[in-house]
């Protein structure tokens, strides 16, 4: 990306068509919509698209849902949330506090590794530019999470 671009993140279509975007809480492609397509398809060929993704380096499916769910706590209620979670298909039910199984499994990648780092290449592979990652865990343990990420991602 050109040193004299801007980013900005996007959360609604509109926004979509500045020259960079990053997104949240967006998913890769969906049932019911392929949100990087769509984006790339709003924004140009050019713009720079860079959804960011959670994750939390656990195996155990309650647990990172439960870090998950924390995370999002700060997120605006659902009537407030982008169309792009609806257009995703998440419903009003889906969206509510604490957020379903379904809703934080789509938003928050865990398990190995491997399939971390798989699941954060969808969003390469459905047209993003990078993937900001946000390693939920405490300060202590952030830099050896994202050593440990680094292999998988190919970042070694």
């Amino acid at each position: 990306m050109p040193k004299n671009r801007r980013v900005v993140a996007a959360l609604a279509p509109q926004m979509l068509k500045a020259v960079g975007a990053p997104q949240r809480r967006c998913t890769p492609v969906s049932d019911h919509a392929r949100t990087h397509a769509t984006a790339r398809e709003l924004m140009g060929p050019e713009a720079f698209l860079a959804p960011e993704h959670k994750v939390v380096l656990t195996t155990d499916a309650e647990k990172a849902r439960a870090v998950g769910r924390k995370a999002l706590e700060i997120l605006p209620q659902p009537d407030e949330l982008p169309e792009q979670l609806q257009a995703d298909g998440f419903t009003d039910e889906d969206l509510a506090r604490p957020g379903s199984d379904r809703f934080v499994d789509a938003v928050v990648a865990y398990g190995t590794t491997d399939a971390i780092a798989a699941r954060l290449k969808e969003h390469l592979t459905a047209g993003a530019d990078h993937v900001p990652v946000q390693v939920l865990t405490s300060p202590d343990k952030l830099v050896p999470a994202l050593a440990e990420l680094a292999g998988p991602l190919g970042l070694q």
